[in-house]
Order: C-alpha cells, then structure tokens, then sequence
C-alpha cells in the first residue's frame, strides 16, 4: 500500500489550509480594524459605542425576527467561525477516511496549542472535549474514592454534575454534602466560608462552580482551592460559563481539574470544549472511555471517543480569533454594561429584584430577575407568545427567576423591548389564557 510522505503530506494539508484561509471571509478582519479604530480607549468607555458593536453584531447571521436573551446555555457563532466549520466538513466529506484522520484531525494540535494560550496552563494539560459536561464528568467519574469519602459541592451546581456524584453516591458509598448559600450572597468572602465550613477529615473532593448558571454568580476560586489544597483536598472547578465570558488566567485559579464549554462564550462551534488536568494528576486519573495503559500519562486519553468530526474542534481556532478581535476587557464591559441597562431599573422598581450582585467581581453578563407573584415558566411563556423573546425560567428550591443572559450581538433596542414587556407584566400580570 502506498505511504504518504511527510513531504506529501505537509503539502496536501498546507493546501486544505490554503483553501480554507481563501473562502474565508473578511469578517474577522472588519473586527480588528474595529478594534484598532478605538484602540487607547478605556473598555468601560468603548462598552457604551454603538458604532463599535454594531461592526461585531453584523459579524454574526441572526433571526433578528426574535431576541434571544438566552445565551447561558449555548449561543449562535459568528459567521466565519460558521462558514469554516462548514468548510471543514466539506473537506472531509471530500473522503473522509484521509481528509479528515490525515488533514484535518492532526491539526486539533494547533487548537491544543492556542486553547492552552489562551487559558494559561501547559499544552500537555489540556484535552478538547465535546462540552463541559464531559469534561467535568471525566474529572468526577476518573478520582478514586473509596466508601466514606466525602465531596463538599454546592445546592446551586449544574444538575447534571449533581447527578454525577449522585451516582457515585449509590455506586461508590461516597458521602456528597451540598452547600447552601443566598442570592446574592453578602460577598465572595463568605462564599468560601461557607464551603470551608463544611470540610472534615474526610472531605476529599471539592467541587463548585467558577460562574453559576442560575444567577450568575462568580465564585472566589484562587482563595478557596488555595484553602483546599493546603488541606490536601482535590479541586474541580465548573468553568462552563467563564471562559471567555470575562478574563482570567490559570494562575488566578490554582485549581486541579477545570472544565469549559466552548460553544457558550467563546462562540465556537455547538459540541466543543476542554479539561485542564493538574500535570501530575494526569498519569493516574481514569479516563472516561477506556484507553490503552501507554496513554496512561498522554492528556490525549480523555479524548478517546471513538470516530468524530475534525470541523468542530478545528473551528475553535477562528472562534479564538474573533474573541481576540474583541478583546477580552471590551467583550465584558460591554456585557456588563448591557446586563446594568435592565437589571438596575428594575432592580429599583416595587415587585421586582434582582438576584445577582452587581459588584462586578462577582458578575458578568448573567443576571436573574424575579418578579413577585409571577411564575417563572408562565413568564417565559409569555414573553415568547407575545413579544418573540427567549429568556430561561429558572426553579430553585430556595428562589425563582427569569436568567436574562444577552451577549456580543445584543442591540440596545433588544434589551429595551424586552424591558418593555417586563413593565407589561409588573403593570397587568401574566395573561393567564
């Protein structure tokens, strides 16, 4: 059977890159001219430049028939990360057996390479996974614990890494304790008192969320896995909604585990994300899907999935460049400065409150309205039947609300409508037919 050279191959994947970086379109490029136009600026002033946003929401493809104010769960991606996702698959559709294992897939080490950049930690640290989910459930589902070994996680987790451990509950007879804590809380400080306050002897795992998905919340992670780690306990962090919502750095975290989902905030291609895993935990951490025992130390073995499409991760890279393009900084004063423009109102008028902080370490483009007397399913449901708006109830056991989450592509007459139809409800109610 004929083997491709190097020299061969090298040129065949220099020319599928070629190919991509001609159909390209010039929208990343449109972006960092923007960029450059109001560079020496502060971000809390550009936050408030029509001009300037409106060049980054003309980047995307939307139905601006509708508004979508529910972007916590996975958001829409701007249209170069989209059209080269879509241009990766036709490549690999072209045959699929060579374009896509021998082209494309090898190239999910240069995505290895900037992810890590971007994040902070060594390249051989971090995996790319198909959303945080997996990539926490790989950190859960991996750590040996034995009966009695006790997980200190909070009641305002993502369910389905409460699930996680409650499973392991059931399997494994470990012990999982839940900590509670208000909305909004007094302050970052008490947040790691109250999980400090819950460590024993036999608290092996700490596991909680960098960001919340209910009110936003943003948790204290340097001073809490600080705090755990000279108590020798393992630290998970749930980063789903972080990474590239606002900046930081693994060196503000110090954290031994940490999951992400790419296709929230970063933009990238719906089914992508990454785990860091600590260096020296990688060698005896389980994989989620068995892999060979001489990948035991390869961050590579959290990848083992089986056959998957190379375009999804390879689109992070151009996902990463219009992140950049941005800028960090302007990307979340402007998402604050979009959550300020409803949430304050409203925060001041009788019936209404908000649950999440507004000090601005504490917050970032996620806030939770809750309207006294008024369900938040029905609120949802009016809001679509009505206005065309797509908001998320949400139903804690210890409060309710409307998780209000706009993004890069939000215009203010987005938010203004939707504040609109809130002045609706408080005036007149939900419509109950």
């Amino acid at each position: 059977m004929y083997a491709t050279s190097r020299r061969q191959f090298l040129q065949r994947a220099t020319g599928a890159a070629a190919f991509v970086a001609m159909a390209r379109p010039d929208i990343a490029a449109r972006v960092a001219d923007a960029s450059r136009a109001v560079a020496g600026r502060t971000p809390e002033d550009i936050a408030a430049d029509e001009d300037f946003w409106r060049q980054i929401q003309e980047a995307f493809t939307l139905d601006r028939t509708l508004i979508n104010l529910n972007n916590g769960g996975v958001c829409p991606s701007p249209r170069a990360v989209h059209e080269a996702m879509k241009r990766y698959l036709d490549i690999s559709n072209q045959a699929p057996a060579y374009h896509m294992w021998q082209v494309l897939e090898p190239n999910i080490e240069s995505v290895r390479e900037r992810l890590a950049s971007e994040f902070g930690c060594d390249t051989e640290e971090l995996a790319i996974t198909r959303n945080a989910s997996e990539a926490l459930q790989i950190a859960q589902l991996g750590l040996d614990l034995a009966p009695g070994d006790e997980v200190v996680t909070t009641n305002q987790d993502y369910g389905r890494m409460l699930d996680t451990w409650q499973q392991r509950v059931r399997r494994d007879r470990i012990v999982l304790k839940q900590v509670s804590f208000p909305v909004p809380p007094p302050s970052q400080a008490d947040l790691g008192k109250r999980l400090e306050a819950a460590i024993t002897p036999r608290t092996k795992v700490l596991h909680f969320c960098h960001i919340t998905n209910l009110t936003g919340q943003i948790f204290p992670v340097g001073d809490i896995c600080r705090m755990a780690r000279a108590r020798g306990i393992t630290t998970i962090v749930d980063g789903a909604h972080a990474f590239a919502h606002f900046p930081f750095k693994l060196s503000d975290l110090e954290c031994d585990y940490y999951g992400t989902s790419l296709h929230k905030w970063l933009l990238a291609p719906v089914g992508t994300g990454f785990l860091y895993v600590r260096r020296e935990r990688i060698a005896k951490h389980w994989p989620l899907t068995p892999a060979a025992e001489s990948k035991a130390g390869d961050i590579r073995k959290f990848e083992e999935i089986g056959t998957h499409p190379a375009a999804m991760h390879n689109a992070i890279a151009e996902a990463l460049e219009f992140h950049h393009g941005i800028g960090a900084d302007r990307k979340i004063a402007r998402l604050r400065y979009l959550r300020e423009r409803w949430a304050r109102p409203f925060n001041a008028r009788p019936g209404a409150k908000v649950l999440t902080s507004f000090d601005p370490a504490q917050s970032g483009a996620i806030g939770l309205l809750s309207l006294e007397g008024v369900d938040p399913n029905a609120l949802v449901t009016f809001l679509w039947n009505k206005h065309r708006i797509i908001a998320t109830p949400i139903k804690h056991a210890e409060f309710q609300g409307l998780r209000v989450t706009p993004n890069v592509y939000t215009t203010l007459d987005d938010v203004d409508r939707f504040m609109s139809a809130i002045d609706e409800v408080l005036a007149h109610g939900v419509p109950t037919a």
